[in-house]
């Protein structure tokens, strides 16, 4: 087997094992994860997974990874397709309660905000760093909107909170009472905050 093909193999085995890894935090969260169990379900030994992360912490950060980048792929990079402003603002709403419906258990990256926020660590610092660059996503997004006269000028951070604030809003609703009824009242709270925030 050539060196070149031995590190294809081996990716692809780090991928899949954090593909399941993925899948069970969505439902124990990340301090849920067992490296005893995971390798079972994709039939290594514990060795075997360790050979691929160092430790326990480096899998969880591992699947953190993960989850931003398929939120980002879910929810921002779509939303860069829609016209700068008030469209695309829009979408990254719309493509958000998307990605609500779409995780069934629960969403990694909110999740892990209850399990890291009082623990200090390499893992909270992970946490904290994604929620930033999400939150400035959502700041660049508002001030694009306010210069292209969509949204009257104000405090973009204060923006950024009110629309993350919504988004989590139906996250938690979604499970408790239904994704429909939930997301039926995200939209009308985005077209509310809209027509209250129109320049």
């Amino acid at each position: 087997m050539s060196s070149l093909t031995a590190t294809s193999k081996g990716a692809a085995t780090r991928d899949a094992i954090i593909e399941r890894a993925y899948e069970s935090a969505r439902f124990t969260g990340l301090e849920g994860l067992s490296i005893g169990t995971l390798a079972q379900a994709v039939g290594m030994s514990k060795s075997g997974v360790f050979a691929h992360f160092g430790s326990r912490e480096d899998l969880q950060r591992a699947v953190l990874e993960s989850a931003a980048i398929r939120f980002g792929n879910a929810v921002l990079i779509p939303a860069l397709a829609e016209p700068r402003g008030l469209p695309r603002l829009r979408a990254i709403m719309r493509l958000w309660f998307d990605w609500v419906h779409a995780q069934a258990g629960s969403c990694v990256l909110v999740a892990s905000v209850n399990e890291y926020d009082d623990r200090p660590g390499a893992l909270r610092d992970m946490v904290m760093q994604q929620e930033q660059t999400w939150h400035d996503a959502l700041r660049r997004a508002a001030q694009l909107a306010i210069d292209e006269g969509h949204l009257r000028a104000g405090d973009v951070d204060q923006y950024a909170f009110e629309l993350y604030s919504i988004a989590l809003a139906v996250n938690h609703k979604s499970s408790l009472f239904g994704e429909a009824q939930s997301r039926r009242h995200g939209e009308q709270a985005v077209d509310r905050w809209c027509a209250a925030n129109s320049a």
